[in-house]
């Protein structure tokens, strides 16, 4: 094989435009499932209130719940927008980038967390569909944010797979 480059692009490009494209849909998904309704919620058949993540977040803060705001926002915002943006770098260099290769490291073992904002969502309608007094309906914002954690795992998982072996090819040269 022809050395191209010592990055993941340059040594595997058509493999590195696909995980980049996914990446996009990732973002796409992310997008959709921040703003999209996540859940409606329907108290004593009469009022009806609709969330996605970005209002109840606002709700959040409007209320003065600021640790609250503050977690969801950070892990449910914040880190993935960044470690989106740090996949696409990586999978568009034909450099190796140690900085942004420890980086994505670290946000690896952060995505373990990263499922927590969908179990807890899931926690809460199962909690309320319970409940005699209210009514929990779901809407495909919840998907959408559920395949941009999930997508966006997997894509994760294959560039340290390929990572790994381009470290690999680099110290057999």
């Amino acid at each position: 094989m022809a050395n191209t480059g010592y990055g993941i692009a340059g040594r595997y490009p058509a493999e590195s435009k696909i995980l980049r494209l996914l990446v996009v849909v990732s973002a796409v998904c992310l997008a959709v499932g921040l703003t999209a309704p996540v859940l409606t919620l329907e108290k004593f058949f009469i009022i009806d209130n609709t969330f996605s993540i970005l209002s109840g977040l606002v709700q959040l803060l409007e209320e003065g719940r600021f640790f609250l705001f503050i977690i969801i926002l950070l892990f449910s915002v914040i880190l993935p927008i960044i470690k989106l943006w740090v996949l696409f770098r990586l999978l568009g260099s034909t450099k190796t980038n140690e900085s942004l290769r420890r980086y994505l490291h670290m946000m690896h073992q952060y995505g373990k967390w990263s499922m927590l904002d969908v179990f807890v969502v899931a926690l809460l309608v199962v909690a309320v569909k319970l409940g005699a007094v209210a009514r929990v309906e779901t809407h495909y914002g919840l998907y959408a944010f559920a395949a941009a954690v999930l997508l966006t795992m997997a894509v994760t998982a294959r560039v340290i797979y390929l990572s790994g072996r381009v470290e690999q090819q680099q110290s057999s040269e």
